[in-house]
C-alpha cells in the first residue's frame, strides 16, 4: 500500500540555502518511499510540471531503476485510483477542500506534524475542525506532545465556533496517529578506523571526551547553549577530564555566530569548542564520527520530535537531552542516554505572550525565543549526569549500544514507513467500511469549497448577459481557424491556446448557420460548461457573434 506524494521540492531536496529538520525528514521519507515500491511506480502528485522534473530527477538519483509518475494536482481522480493523498505537512484541510470537487470519500488524506508553534501552523491545525477532513484522513504526529499539542489547538477551535454559532457541533475527525520520524541507520554506521580518521582530521586529541551538537546553531530557534556550556564546564571540573564540544551546524547569521564565540570563553573556559559547518558534508559526517556522546538541551517550542537525538543514537552515541518535545518519546532514560528534568511557566501565563505575537509586536522568532528563554533544564541533574558519562567510558559505551539497537529497532525507516504503509491500508478500510455512514451527510457535501467558488457565480452580477446553453452562437463569415492561429501567435492570447483542430470543429459546425450553445454543445459531443470557455474566448476575438436570441439583440 503506497501514496501519492504531493510534492514540493523544499520539502524533500536538501540543496535549498538554509537546511531545516522538516527538509531532512522530507528526504529521508522520500528515500523510504523510493525503496518500499519494489518495482511499482512512485507517483507524485503536484501542480506544476518544474515540480515534476524535479521529482523525477530526484527519484532517479536514488534508484536508477525507478518509475517516477506525475499526476497534475488537478487530476482528483487519478489521486483516487491511487487511494491516498500524502502531504509532507499538517495542511491537509486544504487538499480536502480540492477533495470535495469528486467526493469526500473519494481517497484519503495523510500529512505530517513539523513545527506546531508559528501562526501558520497554528492556522493549518485548527482548520481540521471546520475543512472537509473525514475520518478516513490522518495527521500522522510525529510524537506524544505532538498529538497533545494539536489536540489542544482543536478543542480550542471546537469551542470558539460553539460560541461563535451558537451551537456545538460534531465535526468528522481525522485519525492522530503518533509515528515517529525516521532515520537510516547505515548511514550512521562506522568502525573504530573510521572514528579514529575523523579525530584526526578534526584535531581531537585521543584523551578529549568530545560531546557534540548537532542541528542550527541558535539560541531562538533550537535549543539556547547556555545550560550545554555550563554543564560541560562542570563535568570538565569534577572529572578534570578534557573535554571539547563540536558544535556541528550553521549560524543563521554572523551576530548570532559572533554572540557564539563570545560566549563560550567566559561560560566554559575549560572545554574547547569547535565548530563544524554542517553545510560541508563530508565534514559534518565526521563530527558524527569523532563523538564521544550526544548533548541537546533543547527548550523551544517550535520543534516536536527532534531527529538529531535519533541520529546520534544510530551511530553508537549515549545521548543527554533535556525531557522536553519528541527526546521524551525517543530516549529512555537511564538506557540509552539521559533526559534532564526540565521546568516551563504553566498555562495561563503566556497570554501576552501570545498576543503580542499576534499583533506583530514581537516576530517569529522574538516570541519562540521570549518563551524559550523561560525554559531551564535541572542545571545539577544535567551536571552530574554529564560527569558520569565523561568519566566512565563503560558507561559510555554500554548506553551507545543500547541505542543503537533501538534506533535500527525502532526508528529505521525501514520499519517507520512501513507504518505508514499499515495506516493507509487502515484509512482505505475505515473509508470502504464508513463512506456511506448517514451521520456523516456526504450527500450535502458541497461540490467545491466557500473559498474556491465558480468565479462566474461570485462574480454574477457583473456582466449585461450571460453565455449558457439558450445563447445564440454564430460564426463571423470572414473569420476562421487560420484567424485564430495568428491570434494565437500572439502574446496576447497564446496562454490559453487551445488546439487548433478543436477551433476547426467548432467552427464548422457553426458553418450551416447559427446554433445555441446547447445545440452546438450536443453537435460537438462535449458538455456545455466546457464549450462555454471556448466560446466565451473565440467571442472576445471577435471569431463569432453572440445573441441572447431576440432579432437584433447582438452581444
Amino acid at each position: 500500500m503506497n501514496a501519492a506524494l504531493y510534492f514540493a521540492p523544499d520539502a524533500y531536496l536538501l540543496d535549498g540555502p538554509r537546511l531545516m529538520g522538516r527538509q531532512a525528514a522530507g528526504n529521508g521519507f522520500l528515500r523510504a518511499a523510493v525503496k518500499a515500491h519494489a518495482g511499482q511506480p512512485i507517483r507524485a502528485v503536484t501542480p506544476y510540471r518544474d515540480g515534476a522534473e524535479a521529482f523525477a530527477k530526484a527519484v532517479v538519483a536514488l534508484d536508477p531503476k525507478a518509475q517516477p509518475y506525475w499526476i497534475p494536482a488537478s487530476r482528483g481522480d487519478q489521486i483516487a485510483a491511487v487511494g491516498t493523498l500524502y502531504r509532507p505537512d499538517l495542511a491537509i484541510a486544504e487538499p480536502a477542500r480540492q477533495r470535495l470537487r469528486i467526493g469526500a470519500a473519494a481517497y484519503s488524506i495523510c500529512g505530517v506534524t513539523h513545527t506546531l508553534s508559528s501562526m501558520g501552523a497554528a492556522e493549518a491545525a485548527v482548520d481540521l475542525v471546520a475543512g472537509p477532513v473525514m475520518p478516513w484522513d490522518a495527521l500522522v504526529c510525529t510524537s506524544s506532545v505532538a498529538r497533545a499539542a494539536v489536540q489542544t489547538m482543536v478543542r480550542a477551535q471546537a469551542d470558539y465556533l460553539a460560541w461563535r454559532l451558537g451551537v456545538a457541533v460534531a465535526v468528522p475527525a481525522p485519525q492522530l496517529p503518533v509515528i515517529p520520524l525516521g532515520v537510516h541507520c547505515d548511514d550512521f554506521a562506522f568502525g573504530p578506523a573510521e572514528r579514529s580518521a575523523a579525530r584526526q582530521a578534526l584535531g581531537l586529541a585521543a584523551d578529549e571526551v568530545t560531546a557534540l551538537f548537532a542541528g542550527r546553531l541558535t539560541f531562538s530557534a533550537k535549543a539556547h547553549p547556555f545550560q550545554m556550556f555550563r554543564g560541560l564546564e562542570a563535568a570538565a571540573a569534577a572529572t578534570g577530564r578534557k573535554v571539547a564540544l563540536l558544535l556541528a551546524g550553521q549560524f543563521p547569521s554572523e551576530p548570532i555566530a559572533s554572540a557564539y564565540r563570545a560566549a563560550w570563553p567566559e561560560v566554559c573556559p575549560s572545554v574547547r569548542v569547535l565548530h563544524v559547518d554542517g553545510q560541508e558534508a563530508e565534514t559534518f559526517a565526521k563530527a558524527w564520527r569523532a563523538a564521544d556522546l550526544f548533548l541537546s538541551i533543547s527548550d523551544n517550542y517550535q520543534e516536536t520530535f527532534g531527529i538529531a537525538p535519533v541520529e546520534a543514537m544510530a551511530a553508537g552515541l549515549p545521548v543527554v537531552v533535556s525531557d522536553w518535545n519528541g527526546y521524551k518519546d525517543t530516549v529512555r532514560d537511564g538506557v540509552d542516554g539521559f533526559r534532564i528534568p526540565t521546568w516551563a511557566p504553566e498555562a495561563g501565563c503566556g497570554e501576552v505572550f501570545a498576543a503580542d505575537h499576534e499583533s506583530l509586536t514581537t516576530s517569529y522568532d522574538q516570541y519562540i525565543s521570549r518563551t524559550s528563554t523561560t525554559v531551564s533544564a535541572d542545571p545539577a541533574v544535567l551536571a552530574e549526569r554529564l560527569t558520569a558519562l565523561v568519566a566512565d567510558e563503560g558507561l559510555r559505551r554500554r548506553m551507545g549500544e543500547a541505542g543503537a539497537q533501538r534506533a535500527r529497532r525502532v526508528f529505521d525507516w525501514t520499519v517507520v514507513y512501513a507504518q505508514y504503509q499499515e495506516l493507509w491500508r487502515d484509512l482505505a478500510e475505515l473509508r470502504r467500511r464508513h463512506g456511506q455512514e448517514p451521520a456523516l451527510r456526504l450527500g450535502e457535501a458541497p461540490r467545491a469549497a466557500p473559498t474556491a467558488l465558480d468565479p462566474f457565480a461570485v462574480f454574477e452580477a457583473y456582466p449585461t448577459r450571460k453565455i449558457g446553453a439558450g445563447i445564440r452562437v454564430e460564426a463571423v463569415a470572414e473569420t476562421g481557424p487560420a484567424t485564430y492561429a495568428a491570434l494565437t501567435d500572439q502574446p496576447l492570447f497564446r496562454l490559453w491556446r487551445e488546439p487548433l483542430e478543436r477551433i476547426e470543429r467548432t467552427l464548422a459546425a457553426l458553418a450551416a448557420g447559427p446554433l445555441t450553445l446547447g445545440e452546438l454543445a450536443a453537435r460537438l459531443g462535449e458538455p456545455t460548461p466546457a464549450l462555454v470557455e471556448r466560446v466565451g474566448r473565440l467571442a472576445k476575438m471577435e471569431l463569432i457573434r453572440l445573441s441572447d436570441g431576440e432579432e437584433g439583440a447582438s452581444g
